[in-house]
């Protein structure tokens, strides 16, 4: 059994990349380490990667450059993100893009191709083992057993999480079970080789056959959902299946000769006979290595044979039941193949060290990719735990506490009595802040930068969106032009891929809600300010402005029975004042605080421990959740239960509130107390628009952050639009490329047209000639109806008689196309050069059409000595009508 019975992956084929400058710019950009720190480390990966990438031989050197490039780059995607920014190109090695290389950003898809380039390695090195010797098909089964492991590695472990909504056809997931399966099947078929030198028993062979056949089915069955592994492929494995179906039966057959179990003997062979026939059939209709045929013949030869003398000798001495093929017990299998991942692939960081195999790990002083993300985890975090937990809480207290003592007019009711003349100091206070602060201009230069804010973040989206729709309409013009069965890449709302379509879609529905939101409640504090402007401008003005404004009492001795009521009201509301300022100042603590808990320092101390405890484990975001609780728990467990105090303290004060504030209303209505109504009106507007002031500036604030971080969204959401389009329009183009080529229906050997005329039948020249085959050129035009057949004319006239008895066309014009089903091209006849020689035998319309067996005029060129000697029929004269057609002998 020679190499040409089994099948090998060839390579993926690679450009050079500076994968060294791409990090090294990362860690520029996103890192706090400077990148000459890691130089050794830099100038590595790029010759890994280099190393990897030439290995183009069949060579046992190559199996450790490829390995130790994967494990190192299994290593640093723990350091790194996978989309590092370099543009891996790779041209797939099956399939019918092998000329079409894919560029992607991922660091996974670059192990994937490694891995590949793995496999097919271990499969060349198969295949040059010496399998006529018990050692080389040990070590053949060896090395496509490993080759097996690594695909079902890639197919189980890397492709699931290689971040591709469309992997290359030769990696994607029927791809890889194929040909996990097809070297299994090849891996069995070394055990079975081995079982046979050895001469061991037929039963053990038949069993090892037996699961031989089923592994190429499985292969076969995958492969036909493959959009990569050729019909050869295929037929070959559909072959091999028949074909070791039959020589498990066929050695069934010698074992139940060997047990004189006779009619199962002749039903074992006749089903033998049916699968050697069936692979056959394969053969005839694939295109299947030679090799393979002979295997199937010579098993056939044999197996008919050993059919004939068994029955014969089954009808004249034994004369035992042939038992039905469904009556036959199945055979037993024996497994012997499995698909063994190398260890180095499998666990790669038990490969990586001072001392291991692949040297130390790169990078390994860099801090890892997760521990940056578990940073900013713990950020959100805590910034969410803090401002949405604690702050927000404390404010809507306070937001609560101003709206009771709104509704209960305080404090304008106490002022009013208790500053009958003149201004309350409370209110002098307020009046100098707001002046203090430029109010008016600080309120309407914030709703400004706002709305400047929010049109910038709006304008950005609007253009990533107007991205979208134009490739959209793009994409749907082209299905309408070239129909949905040609047009088959998805739709841009459906484009499953990592930064595709759809995710676009739905990312840009997102950011359209959140700013509906903002806008809504950009209009209520729009509507805040407007409220409180007029007002707001009177505490901003002069004192004698705000005294203009606020009446003076009417009476200006408080009445003695009221005092004991407005000492109790005063004190309670003193209290809520106290609270209300600790409470200001608590935030502003825990703000400090916020800011200055920097986790740096303590998570890269719970790295390296994590380090130390799993040493070949990569360290993920994940391993931090413990971590982040036990110190949010430590830092801020004390703010949430004194927020529970404060909604406590604050029931007590505002109950202490109500009740001094009904007393005293009591007390006025009894001592007919009315007030003046104006001068409390006036004083409560006065401080209800300072607390909307402080309101108003708290919103401005939040709105500005929020647009902020907005306009990081929306700008890198315009960004991946960008990106999305350009490469859904790259893909267009290619697409569009494909659909246009044209057909092979429309592929011709003819000649391109020519000014030249065309040979008639009143030419001087011959009109039949040698046809020459020409360079293929497709047809831009109706492809020509079918001609009818030339005839070769040459100077070996005696084999033109006997192609023209025949009626057969010259074997030179069948030549066949290699597409399926495309009607055969014929070539047009080219007229030969015209010399005095080929005159001598020209033809002219008076000799009519003279073929084999017919004879010639006398000095006809075409009438050689063996011609004339043969009794030939005299030419007919006239003129030739083409509907006749043209008749032989």
């Amino acid at each position: 059994m020679t190499s040409s019975n089994i099948l090998a992956l060839p390579f993926r084929k690679s450009n050079q990349v500076s994968l060294s400058s791409s990090i090294r710019q990362y860690i520029s950009e996103k890192y706090e380490q400077h990148p000459d720190m890691f130089r050794n480390d830099l100038d590595a990966i790029n010759q890994l990667r280099r190393d990897a990438v030439n290995v183009r031989e069949a060579h046992p050197s190559g199996i450790r450059k490829l390995q130790a490039y994967a494990a190192q780059l299994v290593w640093i995607m723990g350091k790194f993100p996978i989309d590092i920014g370099v543009g891996f190109t790779w041209y797939s090695a099956l399939g019918y893009h092998t000329e079409h290389p894919l560029v992607q950003n991922n660091l996974k898809y670059e192990l994937m191709n490694i891995l590949f380039n793995l496999a097919a390695l271990y499969t060349q090195l198969a295949i040059s083992c010496n399998r006529n010797d018990l050692e080389g098909l040990k070590s053949s089964a060896s090395y496509f057993s490993q080759a097996a492991g690594v695909l079902s590695h890639m197919k189980n472990v890397v492709l699931p999480d290689l971040r591709m909504a469309n992997p290359p056809d030769d990696m994607d997931e029927p791809t890889l079970e194929s040909l996990t399966n097809l070297f299994l099947a090849q891996s069995q078929e070394c055990f079975w080789q081995r079982a046979v030198i050895g001469g061991y028993k037929d039963a053990s062979i038949a069993k090892l056959a037996a699961s031989v056949s089923d592994f190429y089915k499985l292969a076969g069955e995958s492969a036909v959902r493959s959009e990569a592994i050729s019909s050869a492929w295929i037929h070959h494995m559909s072959a091999k299946h028949h074909h070791f179906a039959a020589a498990a039966q066929y050695r069934a057959a010698c074992h139940c000769l060997e047990k004189k179990k006779y009619g199962e003997e002749v039903a074992r062979l006749s089903d033998a006979v049916a699968c050697v026939n069936a692979g056959l059939k394969e053969c005839r209709v694939g295109h299947v290595s030679r090799a393979v045929v002979e295997d199937l013949e010579g098993l056939k030869k044999r197996v008919e044979e050993d059919l004939k003398r068994a029955e014969r000798d089954n009808d004249v001495i034994y004369l035992q039941i042939v038992p039905p093929r469904s009556q036959l017990q199945i055979l037993e299998r024996a497994v012997m193949a499995v698909a063994k991942v190398p260890p180095q692939i499998e666990k790669p960081y038990d490969y990586l060290g001072e001392k291991a195999e692949f040297g130390p790990a790169l990078f390994s002083k860099l801090v890892p990719f997760a521990v940056h993300v578990a940073i900013s985890i713990y950020e959100e975090r805590r910034d969410r735990l803090v401002n949405n937990n604690i702050i927000a809480e404390l404010e809507s207290l306070t937001d609560k506490l101003h709206e009771i003592l709104s509704i209960l007019n305080l404090p304008g009711s106490l002022q009013a009595l208790e500053k009958p003349l003149g201004l309350p100091g409370t209110l002098v206070q307020h009046a100098e802040e707001i002046r203090q602060a430029d109010a008016l201009n600080r309120l309407q230069q914030g709703i400004a930068d706002i709305e400047k804010l929010c049109a910038s973040d709006i304008a950005i989206f609007e253009e990533g969106k107007a991205l979208l729709r134009a490739e959209e309409e793009e994409d749907q013009a082209l299905r309408r032009k070239y129909g949905t069965q040609r047009w088959t890449r998805p739709e841009s709302r459906a484009d499953p891929s990592q930064d595709g379509g759809a995710k676009l879609w739905k990312q840009a529905s997102e950011i359209d809600g959140y700013l509906q939101s903002s806008t809504s409640s950009d209009a209520i504090v729009r509507d805040k300010f407007a409220a409180v402007k007029d007002t707001l401008a009177i505490l901003a003005g002069p004192d004698r402005g705000i005294m203009d404004y606020i009446p003076n009492s009417r009476q200006a001795i408080i009445p003695e029975p009221l005092k004991p009521a407005i000492g109790k009201l005063r004190a309670a509301y003193n209290d809520a004042l106290r609270m209300e300022s600790r409470r200001r100042k608590r935030v502003d603590s825990l703000k400090t605080r916020t800011r200055s808990d920097d986790i740096k320092p303590d998570i890269l101390a719970e790295t390296a421990r994590l380090e130390r405890t799993y040493p070949n484990q990569p360290i993920v975001a994940a391993h931090f959740e413990e971590f982040f609780n036990k110190r949010l728990d430590n830092l801020y467990e004390s703010e949430l239960e004194a927020l529970e105090k404060e909604r406590r303290d604050q029931d007590k004060i505002v109950s202490e509130i109500q009740r001094a504030n009904k007393e005293f209303e009591a007390q006025k209505n009894i001592l007919g107390e009315k007030g003046d109504r104006e001068r409390e009106r006036a004083l409560q507007r006065l401080d209800h628009a300072y607390y909307k002031y402080k309101e108003i500036v708290s919103n401005l604030e939040a709105a500005r952050k929020f647009y902020n971080d907005l306009a990081r969204i929306v700008e890198l959401f315009r960004t991946q639009c960008r990106n999305f389009v350009n490469q859904r329009r790259k893909e267009a183009r290619v697409l569009e490329d494909e659909i246009n080529m044209p057909p092979l229906a429309s592929l011709t050997l003819n000649p391109p047209p020519t000014q030249q005329p065309q040979p008639s039948l009143s030419s001087p020249t011959s009109y039949y000639t040698q046809p020459q085959v020409q360079s293929i050129r497709p047809q831009t035009q109706q492809p020509p109806q079918p001609q009818p057949q030339p005839i070769s004319v040459s100077a070996r006239q005696p084999q033109l008689q006997e192609v023209c008895r025949t009626t057969s066309p010259p074997a030179e014009a069948q030549i066949q196309s290699w597409a399926d089903n495309v009607p055969q091209q014929q070539p047009r006849p080219v007229p030969p050069p015209i010399t005095p020689s080929s005159l001598q035998g020209a033809w002219t319309p008076e000799l009519g059409i003279r073929f084999a067996g017919g004879p010639g005029p006398s000095g006809a060129g075409a009438g050689t000595g063996q011609a004339q000697g043969q009794g030939q029929r005299a030419p007919v004269r006239g003129t030739w009508d083409p509907s006749l057609g043209i008749r032989f002998g």
